[in-house]
């Protein structure tokens, strides 16, 4: 059972009519870049929890988590109508192993998300950790309109301070010049992202950690297992580690 704590609401920020940040204050338990808590509300006479990632750094002392309004959503739609001074409980401690000292050492890091998956990697690419164990670092954000591509502030903030970051953004249901629109598994299979960023990825050289809807992470990490990459667990270390996010 989780110790729930009282948590503040600090900010809400919208990104588009479906998509904000919710950030809060509350004394938890240290976590680990990549980890998950439970928030929760009491929505008709019942607690209500859902499970979500920090966005924040674990140095940081304001909570984040990156959400998505869901039509019908109980936890959802009512946390979209919190303000500033609200409470929502928290669980005390953090969660998962979607973490960095997880994952092998290596030249390369791709980290491939989709919607409100890339959080956990906001979260790590904050910390100082991930540029002393990799080289080049690829952050790939999958998502349907250019309106979807939340936190380019921070990404470009991260990229003034660390150059070898690399951004890709994917617009796959409108027309953007600036993006590549098709999904991830494509990408991989016909070369594209490699020769989108000049970069040569084998399993030598590469890991990849892959957050997003279901779909995307079977059909990238069957993608990489025909090209000769292995799942990473603790008794047999691969090159791709998962994180659904539902």
């Amino acid at each position: 059972m989780a110790n729930w704590l009282e948590a503040e609401v600090t900010r809400i920020h919208w990104w588009s009519d479906k998509l904000f940040s919710l950030v809060v204050h509350a004394e938890i338990a240290p976590f680990k870049a990549g980890q998950y808590t439970k928030l929760a509300l009491e929505i008709g006479n019942k607690r209500v929890a859902r499970a979500y990632s920090f966005v924040n750094p674990p140095s940081s002392n304001e909570l984040e988590f990156y959400l998505i309004q869901v039509d019908d959503g109980a936890l959802s739609e009512a946390m979209a109508k919190l303000q500033p001074g609200d409470n929502i409980a928290i669980a005390e401690q953090a969660t998962g192993y979607f973490t960095l000292d997880e994952v092998p050492n290596s030249e390369q890091l791709w980290m491939l998300s989709t919607g409100t998956a890339i959080g956990p990697f906001l979260s790590m690419l904050q910390e100082q950790e991930v540029w002393q164990q990799y080289q080049d670092i690829v952050l790939v954000h999958c998502v349907r309109t250019s309106e979807d591509l939340s936190y380019q502030a921070l990404i470009k903030e991260i990229q003034n301070t660390h150059p070898q970051l690399k951004y890709v953004p994917i617009v796959t249901r409108e027309a953007n010049s600036t993006a590549l629109s098709q999904r991830v598994p494509e990408l991989i299979k016909n070369g594209k992202l490699f020769d989108h960023v000049q970069l040569v990825a084998n399993p030598e050289v590469a890991q990849f950690m892959i957050c997003g809807n279901p779909d995307m992470v079977k059909d990238t990490s069957q993608c990489l297992a025909d090209l000769g990459y292995s799942r990473n667990r603790r008794r047999s270390p691969g090159q791709i580690t998962v994180e659904q996010y539902w």
